[in-house]
């Protein structure tokens, strides 16, 4: 028996830029394998807007290796689509059916401006970065991995937090598009390591200050971010983030 491809139809928000309005448009796309991955759909749908003189949608994507965090989109009403612990780039054909409408549009946060279609621009997490991701002493040449002793949970944790990826997710998730999630990952990976110490402090204090000057919104609580996350960070680096700005902005008072 012969094998049919999946005939869809795509609700694609199109947008030209952060001052114009934008609308979705509906796109049908005949024949898809199960076996492509979301983006080598769109692939195929722009190739054929390309071959009849119209407009390919711009999205953002770049290793296609879940690693880049760059394929922002939101699908069916969640970030990166319905599989969970999954980038938008890994997320295959198979997870839908013959027939369905798929809706796809871009992360809805005033800090992540669009930039055209579903192209968002996220260069306010490198700004929060600048502001003290980072650890700026010399630590002089590199030594073997186990010369440093650090505690196996410690270790862990930090590896953990340090598999953020940077995509924005956790604030297309939130309500109140808060970066939490986010910073505190970038926090916690380094407080948990002996090279952060030094900078422990003016580390979050200016992490979190820059946050709010981007204009993203309060921690909601809800947990949205982590269930969202397609590298599951944990809530638990929020509580740390809480305890370490805490316990810098007392010890800056003194």
């Amino acid at each position: 028996m012969e094998h049919t491809g999946l005939n869809l139809t795509l609700k694609v928000w199109k947008q030209k830029n952060a001052a114009t309005k934008g609308a979705f448009e509906s796109y049908d796309v005949k024949n898809i394998s199960t076996d492509m991955s979301f983006l080598e759909m769109f692939d195929v749908l722009n190739e054929q807007l390309i071959s009849t003189g119209k407009e390919p949608i711009a999205f953002d994507h770049d290793c296609r290796e879940g690693i880049c965090g760059m394929c922002s989109m939101v699908i069916n009403g969640r970030p990166h689509g319905p599989w969970n612990g999954t980038t938008t780039c890994q997320l295959h054909m198979r997870a839908f059916k013959n027939g369905d409408t798929i809706t796809v549009e871009p992360w809805r946060a005033g800090s992540f401006p669009v930039v055209r279609d579903l192209v968002v621009d996220r260069s306010a997490f490198d700004r929060i970065i600048q502001a003290g991701g980072y650890v700026s002493i010399n630590t002089g040449n590199p030594v073997d991995a186990n010369a440093l002793p650090i505690d196996k949970k410690l270790a862990d944790k930090a590896f953990a937090a340090a598999a953020c990826i940077g995509c924005g997710a956790c604030v297309a998730a939130c309500k109140n598009s808060s970066a939490m999630l986010f910073v505190s990952a970038k926090v916690s990976q380094l407080a948990l390591l002996p090279q952060g110490q030094p900078e422990r402090s003016s580390r979050v204090l200016s992490m979190v200050d820059q946050m709010d000057k981007e204009g993203f919104g309060n921690c909601t609580n809800t947990g949205a971010c982590e269930a969202e996350c397609p590298k599951e960070i944990s809530l638990e680096n929020i509580a740390r983030l809480n305890r370490e700005y805490m316990s810098a902005a007392l010890a800056s008072e003194e």
